[in-house]
């Protein structure tokens, strides 16, 4: 699905620049590495079908890759880690920040329909890794 043209080198370092936040977000807390990967294979795949096929090859994330792309499934123990992190996630904010009520309960309430959306999804294969 490569594309020729102006966007090519476009999406080209998007790719990357989602790549490396993503290996990023491997160490830190905070940041998404997964759906960002996801993103990078995107942009790949309008780039370079050599580093595309490199992410969806991959030994840590390639089977998390392939299972949404194919079949737009999260494995189980991936939704498991995923709900945990963001119910870890909505307390520490609570804490830390302490936030007014409104405040909290908006960013609970984005945060639920995350978690929701995750647990809609199919679980496809649950060989493929989770982070």
């Amino acid at each position: 699905m490569v594309r020729a043209g102006p966007l090519r080198p476009i999406y080209l370092l998007l790719g990357l620049a989602t790549t490396g936040i993503g290996i990023v977000g491997a160490f830190l807390p905070l940041l998404p590495t997964t759906p960002l990967l996801i993103l990078a294979t995107w942009f790949f795949a309008r780039s370079s079908p050599r580093l595309e096929r490199w992410l969806l090859e991959h030994p840590r994330f390639g089977g998390l890759l392939r299972a949404w792309r194919d079949q737009g499934a999260i494995p189980r123990r991936a939704k498991i880690l995923a709900c945990c992190g963001i119910a870890v996630g909505v307390v520490f904010f609570w804490i830390g920040a302490r936030p007014g009520y409104w405040l909290w309960l908006t960013g609970a309430a984005i945060l639920g329909g995350s978690a929701g959306f995750i647990l809609s999804r199919p679980n496809g294969s649950d060989t493929a890794r989770a982070e």
